[in-house]
C-alpha cells in the first residue's frame, strides 16, 4: 500500500509507509521507556499501574507493526487481541488489589505498606 505526497515541484513523491516500519519501532521504545520511568519514579498505586499500562501499549504497537512489516498482519492482530483481553483481566485484578489496600491503610502510598507485612 503506497500513498502519494504532493511537493512543491507539483510531483508525487511515494512513500512506501508500511516498509518504514522503524518509525514506529522507535515510538514503541519510547512509550516503553515512558512507562519504566514511571515505575521507577512514582510512588502511588494509581500512578504505578498507569506506568504498566503505557508499557503495555508500547508492546501492543510493537507487536503490530512488526506483524505489518512481515506481511503477517492476522497473526499480529491475534497476538493483540490476546495481549489485550490479558492485559484487561491484569487490570482488573489490579486495581481490586488497590481498592483492598487503600481500605487497608487510608493510603495510596507504596511506602505505607509496610504495614501489610505477615
Amino acid at each position: 500500500m503506497e500513498f502519494g505526497i504532493l511537493t512543491k515541484e507539483s510531483g508525487v513523491i511515494l512513500v512506501n509507509l508500511i516498509g518504514d516500519w522503524y518509525f514506529n519501532l522507535l515510538f514503541c521504545v519510547i512509550l516503553f521507556f515512558i512507562g519504566l520511568y514511571c515505575l521507577l519514579s512514582m510512588r502511588n498505586l494509581i500512578k504505578l499501574l498507569i506506568g504498566i499500562e503505557v508499557i503495555a501499549k508500547g508492546i501492543t504497537l510493537a507487536l503490530i507493526s512488526a506483524s505489518n512489516a512481515r506481511n503477517c498482519i492476522f497473526t499480529g492482530q491475534s497476538l493483540v487481541i490476546t495481549f489485550i483481553v490479558i492485559e484487561v483481566c491484569v487490570v482488573a485484578v489490579a486495581l481490586a488489589i488497590i481498592i483492598n489496600i487503600y481500605r487497608h491503610t487510608g493510603s495510596l502510598d507504596v511506602k505505607k505498606l509496610t504495614k501489610l507485612k505477615g
